[in-house]
């Protein structure tokens, strides 16, 4: 019996090993959402401003922390309002633009698995507009990081695999007395 308890004892150490080994060494997951269309499209040259800028995601977004602002060639902001999420879509109306040249939607998202998303999109605006700009946009900066960090997962499964150690050990004691 003895026997018995120190080759399984010897098992699960090594399963154990390999767990843990699998997660510090394991790449990170690719599965995550994306953006996969815009309106205006990326590098879209419109003559007229449009009523609100839309960005598509091939998943779902979470409404918290949803970023998305529009700026202009003169350095404003022209979106008019907070973003507005609806499954994969998040929109944000406009204050008409104003001159011509290149407005620039810059976003960040939350997807549905807690991972921040953030990019731009730009398009060109061909001819003036009459719409009256926000207020002047500084260098563009996204919020802080809201998104579930790898590094919880590895410190979770490095806790958990020490604890079973921890109970094997005693299981092994206990037996041996």
């Amino acid at each position: 019996m003895s026997k018995l308890v120190v080759r399984s004892s010897a098992f699960a150490a090594v399963v154990a090993v390999v767990a843990l080994m699998t997660g510090l060494f394991a790449g990170p997951a690719s599965a995550h959402s994306a953006l996969i269309g815009s309106s205006p499209e990326q590098g879209a040259k419109i003559a007229t401003a449009p009523d609100r800028v839309v960005l598509t995601f091939n998943e779902d977004i979470k409404a918290a922390y949803a970023t998305l602002v529009v700026v202009g060639p003169d350095g404003n902001y022209w979106q008019k309002g907070d973003p507005a999420v609806a499954g994969a879509e998040v929109s944000v109306p406009l204050q008409g633009l104003g001159q011509a040249g290149e407005y620039k939607i810059n976003y960040r998202v939350t997807s549905a698995d807690g991972h921040p998303i953030e990019g731009q999109v730009s398009f060109e605006l061909t001819a003036a507009s009459d719409g009256q700009p926000g207020q002047k946009a500084d260098d563009w900066q996204p919020e802080s990081d809201h998104g579930v960090k790898a590094w919880m997962f590895i410190v979770g499964g490095v806790v958990v695999v020490l604890l079973i150690a921890g109970a094997l050990a005693l299981m092994v004691a206990k037996r041996r007395r």
